[in-house]
């Protein structure tokens, strides 16, 4: 549910900020109950930084949805998964959630990657570099930085 002009092509309602992506998801799965999850994570961080409830390196992800029983099954499956969920609203505030927002991927990533590797190096990088955990605090921070 992460809108990419350069590989969806140009929707005028998402580039314009007039939908989210969830909202075009809830209106093509109309009576569904849809919830935001999962989009501000890559899977190689998703596999890696999963700990048991309690632990002090437990990291959140941000949930965005208008059911609230929805929502709270997902955090039910984040909980069983190794993550702490954080709500941030409703699917008019899954924006905050969105590519090139402060909680997207960057978060879980050490600060800085290493300059110059090729494609090969890189794709290495990824795979060999820990994610950094983040706390349901920082999650919630980051989302209320986010800007339109």
């Amino acid at each position: 549910m992460n809108y990419y002009p350069d590989r969806d092509g140009d929707l005028p309602e998402l580039s314009g900020g007039t939908l989210t992506t969830t909202a075009l998801v809830q209106r093509h799965l109309a009576g569904a109950r849809v919830v935001k999850a999962f989009n501000n994570i890559d899977f190689h961080r998703l596999l890696t930084l999963a700990r048991p409830a309690g632990a002090p390196d437990r990291s959140a992800l941000p949930v965005a949805g208008d059911d609230e029983g929805a929502k709270a099954q997902v955090a039910r499956l984040l909980d069983a998964l190794g993550y702490d969920a954080v709500d941030i609203g409703t699917i008019a505030d899954s924006w905050r959630i969105r590519p090139g927002t402060p909680v997207y991927v960057q978060p879980y990533f050490p600060p800085q990657r290493p300059e110059g590797l090729d494609l090969e190096e890189s794709f290495r990088w990824f795979v060999d570099t820990p994610g950094v955990p983040v706390p349901a605090d920082q999650v919630r921070k980051l989302a209320d930085q986010a800007v339109l």
